[in-house]
């Protein structure tokens, strides 16, 4: 069994998860998925909205939409600093595909920032919950 670490995901609302984990996986801007385990090299980046992943030593897995924000890993911790996070059991799925809908519609109608951002952030949500499909 992998070594635990400590772990924090932190929103500006609280405090999602503090604790020991095995792993954790998250999406970095630009970086793509990067997984962080117990004596990982100190690392900094930013996140773009993702579907992070925290692998408890119990075997459970904590499934949370984080969008946005940061990402600090040193001395055996992982420090998620989010712009916001959802719990994958707080995530209202059919609000989330509406979102992804509405997005997806303005999208076909012009190309803005925003509608960009929406639907990545109902894509986080979606996969958060394991019902993401395209």
């Amino acid at each position: 069994m992998a070594e635990p670490m400590q772990v924090e995901v932190v929103s500006p609302e609280r405090v999602l998860y503090s604790g020991e984990a095995t792993m954790v996986v998250t999406r970095t801007l630009d970086g793509g998925e990067i997984a962080f385990q117990a004596g990982h090299v100190p690392f900094l980046g930013a996140l773009d909205d993702n579907h992070t992943r925290v692998f408890l030593p119990s075997g459970e897995v904590h499934d949370i939409a984080v969008h946005g924000g940061f990402v600090e890993v040193g001395e055996n911790k992982v420090s998620i600093l989010s712009d916001a996070a959802e719990l994958s059991d707080e995530i209202d799925v059919d609000r989330a595909h509406r979102a992804k809908q509405r997005a997806e519609d303005r999208l076909r109608e012009e190309h803005d920032a925003e509608a960009i951002a929406a639907l990545s952030r109902a894509h986080a949500r979606l996969r958060a919950t394991g019902n993401f499909s395209l």
